[in-house]
């Protein structure tokens, strides 16, 4: 009996000492280098001359905003060009730094479901993770989301990013980033759940390109934590792709 004791207490022990490490690993991340950011304007920009317009709006944190790399570098201007190869587009990014999917409910959804949009890209939930916001009120945030924008327009076509591959930002130490991919994991398989019952399209941003950035630092920029230019340019193939299902007419 005296030696199960030691060994749970030896338990306890090093369950402690793993929580002190996650605690003092989770504040040198946020004291981490910090780059000058302004949100991008909320004003419509217009791309293509050719096809049908397009009224197009980006929901979304840091990642939308396109922080880490120049605007036009970022996955909103990226995407916009894309879809104005075959259409008049109007693009209104409401992503803001730092939102998690309750934010982009109660801060973009009512200006995004006043411009009845044709096609929505949500790009967020890194947020969620490394917030630790419960995964089912990600479910729900995310479910009340499109619930919103359909309301506004039933033919809109919605595609979900989820969140990044979070275990692979070298700002974070070990083992909080081991824990931050295990998150990741979480958040997204209730993101994928609820674009599955609604029959969205999911833009696997994490499985796709995670490995990548696991392997090659450099694409992330200055503060190790946003992708730079050449980090989004590996995002942008798999929202294409996306994009281009969610809006294919239906068979």
């Amino acid at each position: 009996m005296r030696a199960v004791r030691k060994v749970g207490l030896a338990l306890l022990l090093a369950l402690a000492g793993l929580l002190v490490l996650l605690v003092v690993e989770a504040v040198i991340a946020r004291r981490g280098p910090v780059e000058d950011f302004v949100n991008p304007s909320r004003a419509p920009r217009s791309l293509g001359d050719d096809g049908a317009p397009l009224t197009y709006v980006v929901l979304g944190d840091s990642t939308g905003a396109g922080q880490g790399a120049g605007y036009d570098a970022g996955i909103a201007v990226g995407t916009a060009r894309h879809l104005a190869a075959a259409h008049r587009v109007t693009l209104t990014n409401l992503a803001l730094s730092g939102a998690r999917m309750a934010d982009l409910l109660r801060d973009q959804v009512a200006t995004a479901a006043a411009l009845r949009p044709d096609v929505v890209l949500v790009a967020a939930g890194a947020n969620d993770v490394i917030g630790l916001t419960p995964t089912g009120s990600v479910e729900r945030d995310v479910e009340h989301l499109v619930a919103r924008l359909r309301a506004a327009n039933p033919a809109v076509a919605i595609v979900l990013t989820s969140a990044p591959d979070m275990g692979a930002i070298p700002r974070l130490a070990q083992p909080l980033r081991s824990l931050a991919g295990w998150r990741t994991g979480q958040v997204n398989a209730r993101i994928r759940e609820v674009a599955r019952r609604g029959d969205l399209v999911l833009a696997p941003i994490a499985e796709r390109t995670g490995p990548g950035f696991r392997a090659d630092p450099s694409l992330f920029a200055a503060d190790r934590f946003h992708p730079d230019a050449r980090g989004y340019a590996t995002w942008i193939p798999v929202l294409n792709e996306a994009l281009d299902r969610a809006l294919r007419p239906a068979a």
